[in-house]
C-alpha cells in the first residue's frame, strides 16, 4: 500500500501520516537509538516520509538528525529529499516577555544544528500565554528567518481561532495549525476548521486516539481510577469526561469495533482514519515508540469509511458533548483541571 501525500505548497509535500516523535523524548522510557533509527527507516521505506518533532522533545531532534544522514546513506539523495521534518519552537513560559529576535534565531539554528540541516522544512510556532500580546512580534522574527533562507515553511501549534486570524492578517503565511483532534475533542470544528478553509491552512490532527483510550485495549473495561499510569492517559481521560462520561465512551468503542470488522481493521485505525476524512485535515501524527504498528499506521491513510461509517459515528458523537472553548483553550488555563497537568518552560530541559 502507497501512503498518499499532500501537497501543502507547491513543491512541499508530505505524507498524510506524520511519525509523530513526542513519545521518543525524555521521559517516556529508555530509547535504543540504533533501533530507533532503523524503525524511521520502516517507516520512510513504508512511505510515511514526515517526521514530527519540537525543540523542547529532548533528544528527539538529534535522533532524527542521525536518522536523515543515515537514511541519506542508505537510500540515496533522491529518497532523503522526500523525507520531511516538521519541528516546533516553543519560546518558554518564563521567557515570553523578555525574548528578542536573537532568542528566536537561536532555537532555529539549534534545531538546524540537531536536525543536521541546512532549512528548515516546517517550524511550528507556539505561545503559552496570550496575556503577553508579544506572539505577532516574534512570529514576525520566525518569518524574518523564512525570508532569509533558514526555514522554508512557518505554521502554528495549538493556537486558537482568533490568533490564528491575528497571525495571518499580520502578513506571515501560515501553512499549518497543529491541534487535538479526535472523535471526542470535536474543538477544531466550532471555528478553526472554517477559518483553514478559508485562509489555504491546513490541520495537522494530534490526538487522534486520545493517548491509546481509542484503541482495543479500553474496549470493555471498567473506567480507570486516579492516578493513571501517566500524564498523557490522565489529558485524556479529561477529554472523556468532558465528552460524556465513561459509558458513552464505551458506546463510542462499540460502534468503532463493528466499524472495524467490517473493514478488517482495529479501533485505533478506524478512530484516525475518521480525523483524516475531515475537512481541512492534511494529515494525522501518529505517536510511535517503535514499527510495532507500523501496518496499522499506513492503514489510517488508506482505509476508506462508507456513509453508514461515518453515520454511525456521527449518531454516538450527537449523544456527546464537544469540550468547553477553542482549540487549546482549557489548557491554556494553568490553574485549571486541563492546563494544571501541562510542563512548560522545558527548553531548558532540552
Amino acid at each position: 500500500m502507497t501512503v498518499p501525500m499532500i501537497a501543502l505548497r507547491p513543491g512541499y509535500q508530505i505524507s498524510r501520516v506524520i511519525r509523530g516523535g513526542w513519545q521518543l523524548a525524555g521521559g517516556h522510557g529508555p530509547v535504543d537509538r540504533a533501533q530507533t533509527i532503523d524503525d524511521m527507516v520502516a517507516f520512510a521505506d513504508a512511505g510515511i516520509v514526515t517526521f514530527d518533532c519540537a525543540d523542547i522533545y529532548t533528544g528527539v531532534e538529534d535522533l532524527i538528525g542521525a536518522f536523515r544522514s543515515h537514511y541519506g546513506n542508505l537510500r540515496g539523495a533522491e529518497a532523503l529529499a522526500r523525507v520531511k521534518v516538521q519541528t516546533k519552537l516553543v519560546p518558554d513560559l518564563e521567557d515570553l516577555a523578555t525574548l528578542d529576535a536573537g532568542y528566536i534565531r537561536r532555537i532555529v539554528e539549534t534545531s538546524l544544528r540537531r536536525l543536521r540541516m541546512d532549512r528548515l522544512d516546517l517550524v511550528q510556532f507556539h505561545w503559552w500565554d496570550y496575556a503577553v500580546p508579544r506572539y505577532i512580534e516574534a512570529v514576525g522574527w520566525l518569518d524574518d528567518l523564512r525570508r532569509e533562507g533558514l526555514v522554508n515553511n512557518i505554521g502554528g501549534t495549538n493556537f486558537d481561532t482568533p490568533r490564528t486570524l491575528e497571525i495571518i492578517r499580520a502578513g506571515v503565511p501560515l501553512v499549518s495549525m497543529q491541534v487535538q483532534y479526535s472523535l471526542i475533542d470535536a474543538r477544531p470544528e466550532r471555528l478553526l476548521v472554517r477559518a483553514a478553509q478559508e485562509h489555504d491552512m491546513q490541520l495537522f490532527a494530534f490526538g487522534s486516539v486520545a493517548g491509546g483510550f481509542l484503541g482495543d485495549r479500553w474496549l470493555g473495561q471498567p473506567e480507570p481510577a486516579h492516578p493513571l499510569e501517566n500524564r498523557s492517559l490522565t489529558k485524556y481521560k479529561l477529554i472523556i469526561d468532558d465528552f460524556g462520561g465513561w459509558d458513552l465512551f464505551q458506546t463510542l468503542l462499540r460502534t468503532l469495533r463493528g466499524i472495524a470488522d467490517r473493514h478488517g481493521t482495529d479501533i485505533a485505525t478506524v478512530a484516525s482514519a475518521a480525523i483524516l476524512g475531515r475537512p481541512a485535515v492534511a494529515a494525522v501524527i501518529v505517536g510511535a515508540r517503535n514499527r510495532s504498528h507500523l501496518a496499522q499506521n499506513i492503514r489510517v491513510a488508506t482505509l476508506h469509511l462508507t456513509d453508514q461509517d461515518r453515520a454511525e459515528i456521527a449518531a454516538v458523537q450527537a449523544q456527546g458533548r464537544i469540550p468547553e472553548g477553542d482549540s487549546y483553550t482549557l489548557e491554556r488555563d494553568r490553574q485549571g483541571r486541563h492546563g494544571s497537568i501541562i510542563k512548560y518552560n522545558l527548553n531548558k530541559a532540552s
